[in-house]
């Protein structure tokens, strides 16, 4: 008793611990400070296990309601700190929010892993899952149960009492490695920086001098211009800039990340995670961590994921390097007297398609200004499953720059409220991503989720809008399709929500979601010119679609290379694994690499698999998905309509509502009729056909 008052006190004083008197009950981003974590982690760490002991504590025979449904009502104020936190860590850390990560990464692990191996509690879920065909389950109590058990097994719950001990020592470990790992690399894309003088902007398009600017002012030098390693920056460098020394120095700037042999070099980190993972994975039985990691998966086993990625493989390469030879001819042909390099390829095969094509992204950019694009993204959305969205100036945020949306049900009801987080700054990690702070249950009255996208696209500068890509357009519809996943869903259990599905599933919604971005009927409403509003002329739009396809022998590789390095790493004995680059450099030999074309993520920056374990042995996620995703949108496509109600209806149904509720083949045989056709990502990547040049 003697602690209350003070708890009391300490509530009064630390917004994370109290009650938040905010629009939908949101985090009060300006009262929090880096301080107020640590105490609330501590807070939440304490009322957490108490929660714990009293269901391992409770005499009664294990239900299905005070074992499995009081694991899901437990932790909720430890859920809410690290929202919070991670969103801060994510998109606008400090050094003093890095130093606390490093912190709490080795208190979560150190909190959850006799949680998760807990040999009462696993008793308990085990009882209640021999008994399951006579508890009279929902389908999603069920499904529940099963993911429970699965989660407290492959945790390792079964272990004997050594085997846990040094289980739990190795997870803490690999939890202070991996925040290592991300903390080195936003190191090294924080402390590079390439000055351009006025002599350096040949080929750059205006709308990239401007970002150039706007990056210099905020690292404290006004009227400088500055190329920093956010890849918003370093591909329209290497795709426009017409000095190849300057587009040498970014590439490899880029490509070193975490490789510097500097304070922030990931190779030792990256031999011991290795190490570590494998060393666990046998410890539960498994002949290496990707058998362990892949069979919690759609894929099940490294041999499908292997015959996944070498079918793709065999035609990428081939039209890459059918590819590579155009792009030596036409270097040839303007007089360059050189071998075709990394750097070179993105800024050759701009030329080719230009020529080709006749299409260059920076006809089109003025077209895709943001807002017009999260309008855009807004309105599929409507089209298809009823939500409306507006805007709230109310709400707080954690920086000025971000945005937020009510979303509204097809009713008018309060259906979850939506955060835009799109510029690039130096506080917020590079990539782009989704994530929650609040998600979707309907256990103890229906929560709202609070969903957030953060992208990293390049300011406008002097009130001008911020103009968008291609790709980068297609990355806001990817993350919205995330964020759909989030927002759409309706299901009972916190642990069932939304994104909580497996990793080669849950790039469906995001994906699939992509394809509405370059469908004529949307980019003739959306994509208005930023100055005059006049829509994208017909020709453009034509000649836009009609690139869709060129170089994707090139992005095909560039994806598929990391993909199998990945399964390499976690395939092959990690005792073989000795030097990191000598091993990258044997696997891209062995699969025949072109020398000109480098891995979309190299090992000391691939932060997928080794900023933690969730891509781990499952990068091959996106392409796994893209098989369904590519499958699906025909549905549409057979349908004559994109927004057809019986199919949309579907869609959510089957895919954005149900969240992990049911098993992921299941749900996408509901609304498809069928497994997935493999032929459908070749058809739409245009690699079906006999290689030819770009």
């Amino acid at each position: 008793m003697s602690d209350a008052p003070q708890s009391t006190a300490a509530s009064r004083t630390n917004p994370l611990l109290a009650a938040w008197q905010t629009p939908f009950e949101t985090p009060p981003f300006a009262e929090i400070r880096p301080e107020h974590f640590l105490p609330a982690f501590e807070k939440a760490f304490t009322d957490h296990t108490a929660e714990i002991e009293a269901i391992k504590a409770n005499p009664e025979e294990p239900t299905f309601e005070n074992t499995v449904t009081a694991l899901e009502r437990a932790g909720k104020l430890l859920s809410k700190v690290s929202a919070v936190f991670y969103d801060l860590v994510g998109a606008h850390s400090n050094p003093e929010l890095l130093k606390i990560e490093s912190e709490v990464a080795l208190k979560q692990a150190r909190h959850w892993n006799p949680i998760s191996m807990d040999a009462t509690l696993f008793a308990r879920v085990s009882k209640l899952r021999d008994q399951a065909s006579s508890l009279k389950l929902t389908g999603e109590q069920a499904r529940l149960l099963d993911r429970c058990w699965t989660g407290f097994h492959r945790a390792g719950a079964g272990l004997s009492e050594a085997q846990k001990a040094r289980t739990a020592e190795i997870n803490e470990r690999l939890a202070h490695l991996s925040t290592d790992f991300s903390h080195h690399l936003l190191g090294d894309e924080q402390e590079w920086t390439l000055e351009l003088g006025a002599g350096d902007l040949a080929g750059l398009p205006d709308s990239f001098v401007a970002a150039a600017k706007a990056a210099a002012e905020e690292r404290g030098m006004p009227g400088k211009m500055v190329v920093t390693l956010s890849r918003s920056y370093v591909e329209p460098s290497l795709k426009d800039s017409a000095r190849r020394d300057l587009r040498e120095k970014v590439y490899k700037a880029f490509i070193a990340r975490g490789d510097n042999g500097n304070a922030n070099d990931n190779n030792a980190a990256i031999l011991e995670i290795l190490k570590l993972r494998e060393e666990r994975a046998k410890i539960l039985g498994y002949p290496s961590f990707a058998a362990y990691r892949l069979e919690d998966s759609m894929a099940k086993t490294p041999e499908a994921v292997r015959g996944l990625l070498e079918r793709v493989w065999k035609p990428a390469r081939a039209r890459a390097m059918a590819d590579r030879d155009a792009l030596q001819a036409l270097i040839a042909e303007e007089g360059g007297n050189f071998k075709l390099a990394a750097w070179d390829w993105r800024y050759y095969a701009e030329k080719l398609r230009q020529r080709r094509a006749n299409f260059d992204d920076a006809a089109i950019k003025p077209y895709l200004a943001l807002d017009h694009m999260i309008e855009a993204a807004f309105d599929c959305a409507t089209r298809l499953f009823g939500v409306t969205f507006s805007e709230r100036k109310d709400v707080p945020v954690w920086h000025p720059d971000v945005r937020v949306w009510d979303v509204k049900d097809a009713s008018g009801n309060h259906k979850a409220l939506f955060y835009g987080d799109y510029f690039a700054r130096p506080s917020k990690r590079s990539g782009a991503w989704m994530t929650s702070l609040r998600d979707q249950q309907k256990l103890d009255g229906n929560v709202a989720p609070l969903i957030i996208n953060v992208c990293n696209f390049s300011k406008g500068t002097d009130g001008q809008p911020s103009l968008l890509s291609p790709d980068d357009a297609r990355t806001l519809f990817h993350e919205f399709g995330h964020g759909l996943h989030g927002m759409m869903s309706n299901v009972m259990y916190p642990s069932l929500s939304g994104t909580s599905v497996f990793t080669d599933f849950v790039e469906l919604p995001s994906q699939l979601y992509e394809h509405w971005q370059e469908q004529p009927q949307v980019l003739q409403k959306f994509a208005r010119h930023y100055q005059t509003g006049e829509p994208l002329p017909e020709d453009l739009l034509k000649r836009f679609l009609a690139a869709r396809k060129f170089n994707q022998g090139f992005a095909t590789v560039e994806f598929v290379s990391s993909a199998l390095m990945d399964l390499e790493f976690h395939t092959q004995p990690a005792a073989s694994i000795t030097d990191v680059r000598e091993f990258e450099k044997k696997e891209l030999d062995k699969i025949g690499m072109p020398a000109e074309i480098a891995l979309r993520h190299r090992p000391t920056q691939f932060g997928h698999i080794f900023s933690g374990d969730h891509y781990a042995a499952g990068y091959y996620s996106y392409m796994w998905s893209e098989v369904m995703d590519a499958d699906a949108f025909g549905a549409f496509e057979e349908a004559h309509n994109i927004f057809d109600p019986a199919v949309a209806k579907r869609l959510l149904e089957d895919i954005y509502s149900s969240g992990g509720s049911r098993d992921p083949e299941e749900a996408y045989i509901a609304f498809r009729g069928r497994k997935p056709e493999p032929d459908a990502l070749l058809r739409r990547r245009g690699l079906l056909n006999e290689p030819e040049a770009a």
